[in-house]
């Protein structure tokens, strides 16, 4: 079957429509008008069964018709071409994309059969913040740092500037176990001449059991997993069911990572949580020290949802710096160059002052 892509464009004046998260409705960049996904969604659900009940005439149906260029040798399995509805230009997409843009006329779209049967996600959080919101974040990651390069503070350009809606498994599941810990408290006190320290020491022991749910897993192999771990948490109460009308200006791939490849990591998590928890309730001492810890997990159900990610790439010297951000709560993380001269002025500067003290 050949992949087809859907531009969404405004019943208006057919102008590309983007999704605007502020707004919460996709909006037209020509005549300003505003539309309900779930709106637009009907509408050309409706256009495809008027199209399916007409026999077929050979003219353009205005939608991307995906080939394979059989010189491409074995790569041909992993990309798909396509021509776009608006100019005709050819474009080259991996297999797993599922929302682009065409970088010759700048429309958004939507390849719905990337994400349809059993690859259709269970949910979709929309994005809620913008691409000038992730530019502000990153200037105000920039504050504080002391070691940073002016240069690079004041100068550098954003190279890539991309929201994304990145797959994500998620996970329910519950965990059982015990863990053990060696305490103490340690009291001092006078009698007489003499300072007495008295330790008292406890042999503590946490048994219980833990629900845990919509336990995240990013589903694609091209996202880092420290990156997408660090922007969480992400409130699943704004989630939707999903809708491709949502995807309109912005990227998308589908998973590549499956759910039974992912399911170790969320035992991970499940695990380091329940330890953590466990660990929490263990107050009222002195010291604490681990001993031994057991968790047993049993697995339930599954989901597939798409969340919402602005990546940000700069160049420095040579060298790309990745940043993510949160395209819902706004959080921001990121690594930055260090100024190798600031870095010895400033230890010269603390060493100077210890030694003084």
């Amino acid at each position: 079957m050949s992949d087809k892509a859907t531009n969404y464009q405004c019943p208006s004046c057919t102008g590309p429509l983007h999704y605007d998260g502020a707004a919460g409705r996709l909006q037209c960049d020509y005549c300003g008008s505003s539309f309900d996904p779930a709106e637009i969604e009907k509408l050309y659900a409706e256009k495809e069964q008027q199209a399916a009940s007409q026999p077929e005439t050979g003219s353009d149906t205005g939608e991307w018709q995906s080939s394979a260029d059989e010189d491409w040798g074995t790569d041909a399995d992993k990309m798909r071409v396509y021509s776009c509805p608006s100019c005709g230009a050819q474009l080259i997409c991996e297999e797993t994309t599922a929302a682009t843009s065409c970088p010759y006329c700048g429309n958004p779209t939507v390849i719905p059969e990337q994400f349809s049967g059993i690859l259709k996600p269970d949910y979709i959080l929309p994005f809620k913040l913008s691409k000038e919101d992730a530019v502000s974040a990153l200037k105000q990651h920039y504050k504080g740092k002391l070691l940073l390069p002016t240069l690079f503070r004041d100068n550098n350009h954003i190279e890539e500037l991309r929201g994304i809606y990145v797959p994500f498994w998620l996970f329910d599941g519950g965990a059982e176990g015990a863990a053990s810990y060696r305490a103490s408290n340690t009291n001092v006190f006078e009698t007489g001449d003499y300072e007495i320290t008295e330790t008292r020491h406890y042999h503590v022991v946490r048994a219980g059991s833990l629900a845990f749910e919509k336990i995240p897993v990013d589903a694609s192999s091209k996202m880092p997993d420290d990156h997408m771990d660090s922007i969480e948490p992400f409130d699943f109460s704004s989630a939707v069911d999903f809708q491709t009308a949502y995807l309109s200006g912005y990227l998308a791939d589908r998973y590549d990572v499956n759910a039974d490849d992912s399911i170790g990591r969320a035992n991970e998590r499940v695990k380091k949580s329940t330890e953590s928890v466990f660990a929490a309730t263990v107050a009222g001492y002195h010291t604490v020290v681990p001993e031994s810890s057991s968790v047993r997990l049993t697995n339930g159900r599954v989901r597939y949802a798409l969340y919402p990610v602005w990546l940000l790439n700069t160049v420095w010297n040579g060298k790309t710096f990745s940043f993510a951000m949160n395209g819902q709560t706004g959080k921001f993380v990121g690594d930055l160059p260090v100024d190798k001269g600031k870095k010895w002025r400033w230890f010269g500067l603390v060493s100077g002052i210890a030694a003084a003290a």
